[in-house]
C-alpha cells in the first residue's frame, strides 16, 4: 500500500508528541512493506534530526504561512520569492521564536488554515496539492496528523481521489486554548470540515468519545487505534539511581503541571528521609515559555533545593532515553485531560513507573499497562504523598515500573499499532 503521511513539524525546540508519534508509526508502516511518503508542514520534523523520516520538501512552510495570512501581496509572489522564505535555516529560527504570536494572528491563522481552499494560504494548498498529482505513483490514502489540518481534506479528495484519514490527539486542547471568538469559529470550521474525512482515528478510547461529541460525527467513522512506541530502543537500566529521582518529561510549561511537581517536590524535601532526592526536568521549551521557566528556577532558590533540580537541555532520542534510565519515578501532572501521554509510554517501555492524574487517557493506559499510581485530586500535596513510597522504596518502584514494561510489550508495541491502522486502510480502500 503506498501511504501519504501528513505531519506538521514543531522544528526540535519541545518534546513533540505528535512529531515522535508520527515517525515511529511510519517507520513500522514500512518495516510492514508499506511505501509511506512523509510530508512536513511548516516546520523541520523534530525526528528528523537523529534520523531522517520524512522523504518530501517541507509544504506549508510556517514564514510563508505567516506572511499570506497577515499581507495579502505574498499570496501572489512568485515560487522564487515563496522559496527563499521556506529555507531550513529561516524556518529553524522561526521555530524558535514559536509563542510569540499574538492571540488574534494565532486564531485568525488556525481558522483561515482550516477554511482550506477558501483560506489565505490557498496558493500553498494548491502547490502541495499540484506536487502531490505529478508524483509519480499514487496515493492509496492520506493520512493527515491531526484535525487541524481538516482544510486540505477536500481539495485532496478532488485532485487525487483516495480516502483522506485524520489522526485525533489533543486538538481540543489546542482549540478551546485560542481567545473568543476564535475558538467558537474554529470549533465551528473544524465540524464542517469533518465531513471531508473518511476515518477518524483516535489515539485512545477518551479521545475517541470525547471527540464523537465535539466534532458531532458519527460512531462508524471514529476507530480507537492507541498509538504504541519501538519497544526495541528502550533497554532499562541493570540498577536503579543511587539516589532517589523523580522526572518530569514534556514541554516546560504551566499547562504540562511543571509548577504542580515543583511543589510536591518542595514538600517531599522538607522530609529528613528524602533530604537527597533530586528532580530531573527535560523536554524543551518555547520562547514564550522562557518567563515561567524562570519563575521555577526562583522557586527551588528560594527553597535552598537548586543544587537538587536540573533543568536539562537536550531531549532528542539518546539524551531522552539517559534521561529515563536515571529517574526512579516520572510525573507529568497534566492540567487538563490529555488524549496520549507519549511520555508515560517513553517510561513504561524503560521499566520506570509513573504517577499521574486520575484525568484524560491515564486511567485507560494504566489499566492497559499496569505499571502507574493515578492520584486524584491533582494538588502538590495529594502528588507529593503518592510520590513518596515509590521514592523510599526503590525496590518496589523498579518492581512496579516492570510491570508496566511488561504490559507495554502486550499492548504497545508500535509493530502493533501499524498492523491495526492497515486494516483500517485497507476497508476504506476497498470501500
Amino acid at each position: 500500500m503506498r501511504i501519504l503521511q501528513i505531519c506538521p513539524g514543531s522544528g526540535d525546540n519541545f518534546y513533540c508528541e505528535n512529531c515522535l508519534r508520527d515517525a515511529a508509526l511510519v517507520k513500522a508502516l514500512r518495516k510492514l512493506g508499506h511505501d509511506v511518503l512523509m510530508v512536513p508542514l511548516y516546520l523541520p520534523l523534530q525526528a528528523d534530526k537523529v534520523e531522517p523520516v520524512s522523504n518530501a520538501p517541507i509544504f506549508f512552510g510556517g514564514v510563508n504561512v505567516y506572511l499570506q495570512q497577515k499581507l495579502s501581496l505574498f499570496r501572489k509572489t512568485p515560487r522564487w520569492i515563496d522559496r527563499w522564505f521556506d529555507s531550513r535555516k529561516l524556518l529553524e529560527w522561526a521555530g524558535r521564536k514559536a509563542g510569540m504570536t499574538s492571540a488574534r494572528d494565532l486564531g485568525e491563522t488556525t481558522i483561515s488554515m482550516l477554511l482550506g481552499e477558501h483560506g489565505r494560504q490557498v496558493k500553498e494548498l494548491d502547490r502541495f496539492v499540484d506536487w502531490l498529482v505529478t508524483e509519480p505513483d499514487k496515493p492509496d490514502i492520506v493520512c493527515l496528523s491531526n484535525v487541524l489540518l481538516a482544510g486540505m481534506a477536500r481539495r485532496i479528495k478532488e485532485r487525487l481521489g483516495v480516502p483522506v484519514v485524520c489522526l485525533l490527539q489533543d486538538e481540543d486542547g489546542f482549540l478551546d486554548g485560542l481567545s473568543s471568538p476564535y475558538a467558537e469559529r474554529a470549533w465551528a470550521v473544524v465540524q464542517e470540515r469533518a465531513r471531508d474525512i473518511d476515518a477518524f482515528l483516535a489515539v485512545s478510547k477518551y479521545y475517541a468519545d470525547a471527540m464523537l461529541t465535539r466534532l458531532r460525527v458519527e460512531p462508524a467513522r471514529m476507530h480507537v487505534v492507541h498509538m504504541g512506541v519501538e519497544l526495541g530502543a528502550y533497554e532499562p537500566s541493570d540498577a536503579g539511581p543511587a539516589t532517589p529521582t523523580i522526572g518530569f518529561l514534556s514541554r516546560m510549561c504551566p499547562e504540562r503541571g511543571l509548577e504542580i511537581l515543583v511543589d510536591a517536590f518542595l514538600l517531599l524535601k522538607k522530609d529528613e528521609k528524602l533530604k537527597s532526592a533530586e528532580l530531573r526536568i527535560s523536554g524543551g521549551r518555547s520562547a514564550a515559555d522562557e518567563p515561567f521557566i524562570s519563575r521555577m528556577r526562583d522557586k527551588v532558590t528560594t527553597a535552598g533545593v537548586l543544587n537538587d533540580v536540573e533543568f536539562l537541555g537536550p531531549f532528542d532520542r539518546d539524551p531522552r532515553l539517559e534521561f529515563l534510565q536515571s529517574l526512579s519515578v516520572l510525573s507529568v501532572p497534566e492540567v487538563r485531560p490529555v488524549a496520549y501521554g507519549l511520555y508515560v509510554l517513553e517510561a513504561l517501555a524503560m521499566g520506570v513507573p509513573v504517577v499521574e492524574p486520575a484525568i484524560g487517557c491515564f486511567p485507560e493506559t494504566l489499566a492497559m499497562t499496569g505499571g502507574g499510581v493515578l492520584y486524584e485530586p491533582n494538588t502538590a500535596e495529594r502528588l507529593a504523598r503518592v510520590l513518596e513510597p515509590l521514592l523510599l522504596d526503590s525496590q518496589a518502584a523498579r518492581r512496579l515500573g516492570a510491570a508496566g514494561r511488561a504490559g507495554m510489550l502486550k499492548a504497545f508495541d508500535i509493530a502493533q499499532t501499524a498492523d491495526q491502522m492497515i486494516r483500517v486502510y485497507e476497508q476504506l480502500v476497498r470501500r
